[in-house]
């Protein structure tokens, strides 16, 4: 089973504090199948558990920042809200998202450069 950089950094913290999933479930107030999800990639991190796994191991700014990058590199599920968007971006984001399984290597390399991202 593949885990997420989320779920390889708060291992690493458990490890250090000699804690086990159990422990995690109960200071982030869920059943440890929830964890396991998130761990796993189905489900993607809440967002108050960046705070609570910030307060209960005392990371410092460069820690918050290393879980943050590991949060955002192990989202699985991403949503655009549409609702005030104009015509136009509506229909491209659709259409992107009806296209996106197709998408080779090189398209993806030549929307992240239209789009600012290197």
């Amino acid at each position: 089973m593949a885990y997420t950089k989320f779920a390889e950094f708060l291992r690493i913290l458990r490890v250090r504090n000699h804690e086990n999933m159990g422990d995690t479930a109960k200071l982030l107030g869920v059943n440890i199948a929830f964890v396991s999800a998130v761990e796993s990639g189905k489900k993607n991190v809440p967002e108050d558990w960046v705070d609570k796994i910030v307060q209960h191991y005392n990371l410092n700014e460069q820690e918050k920042a290393e879980l943050i990058r590991a949060v955002e590199d192990s989202k699985t599920i991403s949503k655009i809200n549409l609702v005030s968007v104009p015509s136009f971006k509506r229909q491209v984001a659709l259409q992107f998202q009806r296209s996106f399984d197709e998408i080779d290597e090189e398209t993806a390399r030549k929307i992240l450069e239209l789009l600012g991202e290197d």
